[in-house]
């Protein structure tokens, strides 16, 4: 855990930067946090647009936002959404309306809990996750792995070759950079738009595409 003083205010911090919890934000830090998210110029409408929408989907859901789900209520392309969040959906919008991907599994975060590790036994191998199903080890990740995975978040039909595919670009590009590709890097990269993103991993970018791979967003 980590402080941010901001103001006369002190934000308790997790170690990517997220509020550890979110009834502590305020358009302050927001604010403060946008030049570490690389928003030059400030926070225009359009970003207080999207931030307050997270905040409001959050109030009334008990959960983060998928992507798709700010992206097409805001009317928003991926291109235009990069504009605005520069370093990622998650990492940008999100970290700066202070919700983390946590709040997708439940409707407050517990950051202890979701450090400790907690082994899952599946057809005779245990893989120690932590307490929303990410694996602790991407060293231990298989494909058996991707596929109960799969199996949990309802993947129609299964995966794909397709599937395969950028689950496989997920895991060469964390073995050479050490970190999970922004959503933009990713679509780019495979030069995919936001709604064939959805058709394969309609769980989300981070609680789908990179959780298959046996990643974790950082």
């Amino acid at each position: 855990m980590k402080t941010e003083s901001i103001g006369e205010r002190l934000y308790e911090l997790d170690s990517q930067g997220f509020l550890l919890n979110h009834e502590q934000w305020d358009e302050d830090f927001a604010r403060e946090m946008a030049a570490g998210a690389g928003i030059k110029g400030g926070l225009t409408d359009e970003h207080w647009d999207v931030i307050h929408f997270i905040r409001d989907f959050f109030a009334k859901e008990g959960k983060c936002p998928l992507i798709y789900e700010a992206c097409r209520s805001k009317g928003l392309a991926l291109h235009d959404l990069k504009k605005l969040f520069p370093s990622g959906y998650l990492r940008g919008a999100c970290r700066l309306a202070g919700i983390s991907y946590r709040e997708g599994y439940v409707k407050y975060a517990y950051p202890r809990a979701a450090s400790e590790k907690a082994p899952t036994a599946r057809f005779g191998k245990a893989y120690e996750v932590d307490s929303l199903g990410f694996l602790n080890d991407a060293s231990e990740w298989d494909d058996r792995f991707a596929v109960l995975q799969a199996h949990e978040m309802k993947i129609e039909g299964g995966l794909t070759g397709e599937h395969w595919k950028l689950i496989g670009f997920l895991r060469d590009y964390y073995n050479r950079n050490q970190v999970v590709p922004t959503v933009y890097e990713f679509c780019e990269s495979n030069h995919l738009e936001i709604d064939e993103l959805e058709k394969l991993f309609p769980g989300g970018y981070h609680r789908c595409a990179v959780k298959m791979a046996g990643l974790k967003a950082r």
